[in-house]
Order: C-alpha cells, then sequence, then structure tokens
C-alpha cells in the first residue's frame, strides 16, 4: 500500500492518502441525477437532452478532475444540491428574502451549484458571494470558448462552464484565496453588534475580512473536514467573524464526520484510495462551536449523523449541522 501526504492544500499537512489499488472504473462511473437535479441543471444550462446533459457534465468533471483529483469530484458531489437538503433550508431563503442587505457567502464553493440553486429559489444574486482556492486565468473569451480549451483550468471558471454562463451573464461575486491567510480571511471575535463601516461592494471583493459580522448565512459544505482539529477550530473562529449578530444568522454545512471523535477512513472504492482525516463526531462537534468558538449560550448548535451508501460502494458518515445565533 503506497501511503502519501496531500501537499498545496492549506491545513491539511497531516491527511493522508492510501492507494490500495490502481484506479479501475471510468471517472464518470457514478454519474446519476435524480429527477429534481436533472430539472435545475437542464433550467440552468439550457440542455433539455439527457444524454446531451451527460456528455456536457462528464467533459466539465474531467477537465476538473485534472485540477484536483478529490473525492467529490469523482462522485459528483457538485450534482447534488445539498443545500436543500437542510431543514434550515427555507430559511436560508427567508432570510435572503427578508433582509435587503443579508449576505449568503458559500465558502470552498466548488463550482457553485449550491449557491446557485438558492438563487434559482429566492435569494439575492447581488448578496451572494462564492469562495474557494482558485479562480480561472482569463474570462474574457468564455462566449466563444469550448470546453476543452486549457484555459479552463480553474473551479471557477468550471462553475461558468457546468452551467454554460459568463461572468457577464451571470455575475456572481467570487473571491478566490486561501481560508488560513489573514489577508483573505482574519480571525475576528463574533459581532455582538452590527458593524458601524459601510457595507462593501461585494463585486470588488478581493478578500473576504471586508465582510466580518454581515453575512446571514454562511455554508460549507465537504470543507471542514480537509483538515485537522487544530486548523478545523480555527477555521471556525474565522468564519464566526464574518456572521451577522442578528438572531437567525447561521453557519451550516455538512461533511463527513463520525459517531466517535478522532481519526477515520473515507474509502473512496472507484479510486482504490482510502483517505485517513480527523473527522468530529456530533459532541465534539458541537462543543466547538457553542463554547469555543462562540460564547457558550450564544448560539443554537445542531448537529445530525447518518451513514450514507452510494452505489458503487460509496460508504460514510455525514455530519449535517447548523449553528444559530440567538
Amino acid at each position: 500500500m503506497n501511503t502519501q501526504s496531500l501537499t498545496g492544500i492549506p491545513g491539511i499537512e497531516d491527511f493522508k492518502v492510501s492507494v490500495v489499488k490502481p484506479d479501475a472504473e471510468p471517472l464518470g462511473a457514478a454519474y446519476a441525477l435524480s429527477p429534481e437535479q436533472a430539472t435545475f441543471f437542464k433550467a440552468q444550462t439550457g440542455i433539455d437532452d439527457d444524454d446531451d446533459l451527460r456528455t456536457h457534465i462528464l467533459e466539465v468533471q474531467e477537465r476538473a478532475f485534472k485540477i484536483f483529483p478529490y473525492p467529490c469530484i469523482r462522485w459528483f458531489m457538485f450534482l447534488q444540491l445539498r443545500i436543500t437538503t437542510l431543514p434550515e433550508y427555507e430559511d436560508i431563503i427567508k432570510l435572503g428574502q427578508e433582509r435587503p442587505d443579508g449576505i449568503l457567502l458559500d465558502i470552498g464553493c466548488c463550482f457553485g451549484g449550491d449557491a446557485r440553486k438558492a438563487i434559482a429559489d429566492g435569494f439575492p444574486l447581488k448578496n451572494t458571494v462564492t469562495t474557494d482556492l482558485k479562480k480561472g486565468k482569463s474570462h474574457h473569451d468564455l462566449v466563444t470558448m469550448s470546453i476543452n480549451t486549457d484555459t479552463f483550468q480553474e473551479f471557477y471558471d468550471m462553475g461558468h462552464a457546468l452551467f454554460k454562463t459568463t461572468p457577464e451573464t451571470y455575475p456572481i461575486s467570487f473571491v478566490a484565496g486561501d481560508a488560513f491567510d489573514p489577508n483573505m480571511l482574519q480571525i475576528v471575535p463574533p459581532f455582538d453588534e452590527a458593524p458601524s463601516t459601510e457595507r462593501p461592494d461585494l463585486s470588488t471583493l478581493t478578500s473576504l475580512n471586508p465582510l466580518a459580522g454581515r453575512c446571514a448565512v454562511i455554508y460549507a459544505s465537504n470543507f471542514f473536514h480537509l483538515f485537522s482539529e487544530e486548523n478545523q477550530l480555527r477555521l471556525a473562529k474565522a468564519v464566526a467573524g464574518l456572521l451577522s449578530p442578528l438572531p437567525g444568522s447561521m453557519i451550516c454545512g455538512e461533511h463527513v464526520g463520525n459517531w466517535q471523535k478522532g481519526f477515520g477512513v473515507f474509502h473512496d472504492v472507484l479510486a482504490g484510495k482510502i483517505f485517513d482525516m480527523f473527522q468530529h463526531s456530533p459532541e465534539s462537534w458541537n462543543a466547538m462551536w457553542d463554547g469555543e468558538v462562540f460564547t457558550k449560550g450564544k448560539v443554537r448548535v445542531d448537529t445530525r449523523i447518518e451513514s450514507v451508501k452510494r452505489t458503487a460502494g460509496l460508504a460514510y458518515n455525514r455530519l449535517q449541522w447548523s449553528v444559530v445565533r440567538l
């Protein structure tokens, strides 16, 4: 068994990958769309034919997988619209509709599908911000460029490729940067009062720091589990400083967890790889937010855990959670 550390991703030096066998299945083997997902992607892309839609999505997946071979890319997690499965989803949309300046931040957004789904369901595009490590090299010729052009190098551009949009036709705010870089996201104490400074222009953001104390919703899917226990706490503290102090403001999402806190494995059977990562339990996750990140009693934390089994043998435990200001 060949074991290697992932490099180039801040904070996961202790995140190990064991190669137990070579890739045996085609990259697109796990492709599947539910009726709801198919309806959404057809509406968003303008591709009505099932076979044409599949071909388009597989082309985007193949290109994206060359950027970084995340299991979530292999397993088409970017098609799952997981934000809609949160019990708090209706509250998310309601916050967007009732707060004129309420901001939705999708951190670790990958292709931005969850943010686009929330926008389609009523959260204002103008108040939505997405962020990930990488942005594209060029946008000037997105209208005419084919999916196979080498300029499509990064997740942000892949989002536009997947949804057949451009920054002009779909001007969603995107901020590229490392969440562990203080110039991108510094740790500040959670706000008890609304910020006194003027709201930033979301279209010109170059870091997340101007959002401090302003986010009505912060969504983080398949993100926290990439990091060590220490760095998950560090990241949580940084994210907490972005949250609005208004009651009902929330941080929410999901990721790999376990029934007991500690290191556990995630077996990507299609790739023949085992990922050894730190996994929170519901109890440790709750305690981190209510007591370490926020002063105890300032937030309500709801955490659920379930065992997930998908076709082709993928099995893991999923933590789904929300942290709501009281």
